[in-house]
């Protein structure tokens, strides 16, 4: 078996493999759809891994039906406390329910929400229809955590009142008509009676399973079907489909972006904007409406395999009218080059000389498994070849927006940088047995020269291995936000009968870096820092319901990382290298004003806390719109890829980070050092 370290699950990455009891529990599965009967089996699965939880307990029980209620209602706009009271009692034993088959409570819970929504939706249209006066003074807390269930109806349609001058705000921040507005807001709380309403039973059982694993830790978590079809394919970074982002907005089915090399692209017919309306299977299939449907629904019957026809209804809005047509699309396989590694190239002048630098961006540590796949550790190696060759002098490796993924794929990746030796070792709950070290075997240093590490608050998992073992190894310099996220521990995931029921995500397990700490909480800190809008108290491990304790263990680093001369040597990051670049960087940084406007973000957040004005909204867009329209821009255009990456490059921290490594790289160059071997003794 192998391990996904991922914090974000759409960036997870994973090898599928079968332990004996979800084995069993295929065996046992007799129908082809999730039951109540089969709940217990998959409680029972998580137990049997968990690094710390083996046996229901009171406390897993009280944060099982917690955690269900706010899944339910975590916006706390339907239910009122006494139902929360009331469904707390209900689900008082729910543990001990399922394994004798018993779901009647949960049942319940859904058919009081059911109830509820359609309250609170009768209220909306009542409101929004008689007597709706914009109130642009309004403020409201729009975080949940903050506030109480509504201790009544009234107090529920007080807050509603608010949420519906904030929700009307954001229309109206779109230059929409206010009649229009109102119409669009009230088709929203409309959509959400109708989910609530045909609400499958195998997704409330799927929703109480995943309530069951969180509260276990924060990433133990159930994938229904549905979630672990797109969850591989994020692991895979392929699809077989039309080559098409899409989004759902006011109940249509929207096209986002085009992906070259895409049937829908290479049909030139299809535009971003275009309205997806109905969906037909081959060239005789029936057209299926597809207005008001759950995004995930669209997609699902757009997806298919390689080769296969799909036909799709769309609505064009033009200058002068509505248009539909039909278009007839081959399905392909499409690699998600967004999420693949990339690099670009940069010039920095330190004092008399221009050094060039490689920035190496890494979305997520993906792998494929299937013959052929391809995976993050390969493509970084092919590209850190093509930074050699093009002599460059620096590098900065790109992991602030990281969530995560494979756990081979990182131990290979930080091996690329070293000789060989250890990397990572993952514990486990057993006592009895040693934690598992992971090393890199390659003996090649695939890049010697130097090298600067960018991180920021979502940098998780994955990379914080990587970040916090080339920093213990003194092989980098750590720069950006004040520190990782702080997840240190270790996912399994299984497929439950070949993913016919999903899969389950287990935390089995916590790592620990060469330096012998584990992540878990702390996170990998920034030699040297400068302002990142992810450095909030609302961003990290710690702010997470029942996350791990932190741990330490004994040191093991491997003396054979480091090449003491010749090709393959690399030098150790010290204290006064440090020191000297900090000092440069916070000279630039005092300077730099977009700096200064993170920072004054941040502190404008913290000082109004979740409280918003809707009427700010308002000055806001404005304000941007007015900004866009100086540089001759629509506002509300969607990014080219050319346009996003000069965006990616124009950020402060992607900046900074390159001037540091360009500071780096003549840091070293004062003792002489050459990328591949050195030339005098330290």
């Amino acid at each position: 078996m192998r391990y996904s370290i991922g914090f974000l699950s759409r960036l997870s990455v994973i090898v599928i493999g079968f332990l004996i009891s979800y084995q069993a529990f295929a065996q046992k599965a007799a129908t082809s759809n999730l039951s109540c009967d089969h709940i217990w089996d998959i409680e029972r699965s998580f137990l049997a891994y968990h690094v710390l939880h083996d046996q229901p307990s009171k406390e897993i029980e009280d944060r099982t039906i917690d955690q269900f209620i706010e899944k339910l209602d975590g916006s706390k706009i339907y239910l009122l406390n006494k139902d929360v009271s009331l469904l707390k009692r209900k689900l008082k034993g729910i543990v001990k329910a399922t394994a004798n088959k018993q779901c009647t409570p949960i049942v319940e819970a859904q058919d009081l929400l059911v109830k509820r929504v359609a309250e609170r939706v009768a209220f909306v249209k009542q409101y929004l229809n008689k007597g709706f006066k914009f109130d642009p003074k309004t403020s409201l807390n729009l975080d949940a955590d903050e506030r109480a269930y509504p201790a009544s109806k009234a107090q529920a349609e007080k807050f509603l009142k608010q949420y519906l001058q904030f929700q009307v705000a954001n229309y109206l921040a779109t230059d929409m008509e206010m009649a229009e507005a109102k119409k669009y807001v009230e088709r929203n709380y409309e959509r959400v009676e109708r989910r609530v309403r045909t609400y499958e039973t195998e997704d409330l059982w799927a929703t109480y399973i995943d309530a069951f694993a969180h509260a276990l830790d924060p990433h133990s978590s159930y994938f229904s079907r549905d979630s672990w079809e797109d969850f591989l394919i994020n692991m895979n970074l392929s699809l077989e489909g039309i080559g098409a982002t899409l989004s759902s907005k006011d109940g249509f089915t929207l096209i986002e972006n085009l992906l070259p090399g895409g049937a829908a692209y290479k049909s030139n017919q299809l535009k971003t904007q275009d309205k997806i309306i109905a969906v037909a299977q081959g060239e005789q299939g029936e057209f299926e409406n597809v207005i008001e449907m759950e995004l995930r629904d669209v997609v699902r019957r757009i997806r298919g395999p390689k080769g296969s026809k799909v036909r799709l209804r769309v609505l064009r809005k033009s200058a002068k009218k509505n248009e539909t047509l039909t278009v007839t699309l081959v399905r392909q396989k499409v690699d998600l080059e967004d999420e693949a590694a990339a690099v670009t190239y940069l010039d920095r002048k330190v004092g008399d000389k221009t050094y060039k630098i490689a920035l190496l961006d890494l979305p997520s540590f993906y792998a494929d498994t299937r013959k052929g796949g391809r995976s993050a550790a390969s493509d970084v190696k092919k590209l850190l070849a093509e930074v050699r060759d093009k002599n460059v002098d620096s590098v900065v490796f790109d992991l602030s927006t990281n969530g995560g993924g494979s756990l081979d794929d990182a131990v290979k990746i930080a091996g690329l940088f070293f000789r060989v030796g250890n990397v990572v070792k993952q514990s486990s709950r057993d006592i009895g047995r040693p934690a598992q070290e992971l090393a890199d075997l390659d003996p090649k240093v695939d890049w010697p020269g130097p090298l600067v590490v960018l991180i920021s608050r979502i940098s998780a998992s994955a990379s914080e291995i990587v970040s916090g073992t080339l920093k213990d190894y003194k092989r980098a310099i750590i720069v950006g936000g004040d520190h990782t996220f702080g997840k240190g521990s270790v996912q399994s995931v299984q497929p439950l009968r070949g993913g016919a029921f999903g899969a389950l995500k287990t935390t089995v397990g916590m790592f620990f870096t060469p330096g012998g700490n584990s992540t878990q909480h702390r996170g990998v800190d920034a030699d040297i820092e400068f302002p990142s809008p992810y450095s909030t108290d609302e961003i990290g491990e710690k702010t997470l319901d029942y996350s791990l304790p932190p741990k330490s263990i004994k040191p093991f680093l491997s003396a054979e990382a480091f090449v003491p001369a010749g090709v393959g040597y690399w030098h150790p990051i010290d204290g006064k290298i440090i020191r000297n670049l900090k000092q440069a960087s916070k000279k630039r940084v005092a300077k730099n004003k977009d700096f200064k406007e993170v920072e004054d973000e941040i502190k404008k957040a913290k000082k109004q806390g979740r409280t918003i004005v809707v009427g700010e909204i308002l000055k806001e867009r404005e304000e941007k719109r007015a900004e866009e329209k100086k540089k001759g821009v629509d506002p509300d255009r969607i990014l080219s890829k050319e346009e996003k990456q000069k965006k990616y490059l124009e950020r402060a921290d992607i900046q900074e980070a390159v001037n540091i490594a360009a500071d780096l790289a003549a840091e070293l160059g004062k003792v002489d050092i050459k990328v591949g071997s050195k030339s005098e003794d330290q």
